[in-house]
């Protein structure tokens, strides 16, 4: 939505530009992309399955599917070089930010026992990761039509220099952090 890239202009990057004492307006951290995965094991055994997540992916972010194939073969896990294994969808701009606030306005707080995200997901570089064990948490997915419940990846990835940049970044655009 635009209101969430506006509302980073006008709310977010003032507090930051003040808590880190920037001195130019481009060096204020901003969210580059946002990248969802879902990895499936017995989706090499067939197609069908890799299908089911393509679709739960696009009704769940706007934007259709790529799927992933299996980079090295692992004999112990019955996978060749080449075989699908997963789909992901990378978000940007006006998509990812309507995805922000969906997330974190109205699937997270449908996660049942939530106490907020794990604050330490960081990577060190300024990017956060956070899985989840099911997509039903999302309200575009209807529980009578899916086959199997499934769990996926989300990365957050900002332009930030550290990690104490980053948990600022998103906690000023909404992001419940657990105490």
């Amino acid at each position: 939505m635009a209101r969430m890239k506006e509302f980073y202009k006008s709310e977010v990057a003032p507090k930051l530009m003040e808590k880190f004492g920037y001195k130019s307006v481009m060096q204020i951290p901003k969210l580059e992309k946002i990248v969802i995965n879902v990895g499936c094991g017995e989706a090499r055994d067939n197609q069908k399955i890799v299908d089911a997540i393509m679709q739960d992916l696009a009704k769940i972010t706007g934007q259709k599917a790529i799927p992933c194939k299996a980079k090295k073969s692992v004999a112990n896990f019955k996978l060749r070089e080449g075989m699908t294994i997963g789909a992901k969808v990378t978000l940007r701009s006006e998509i990812m930010y309507e995805f922000l606030d969906r997330f974190f306005n109205v699937a997270l707080p449908r996660v049942r026992d939530f106490r907020g995200i794990n604050p330490n997901g960081f990577d060190g570089r300024g990017n956060y990761s956070v899985g989840l064990k099911e997509q039903l948490i999302f309200p575009e997915i209807e529980y009578d039509k899916i086959d199997k419940v499934r769990g996926m990846d989300i990365a957050f990835v900002t332009t930030a220099k550290t990690d104490e940049e980053a948990r600022e970044l998103l906690t000023l655009m909404g992001a419940p952090f657990a105490k």
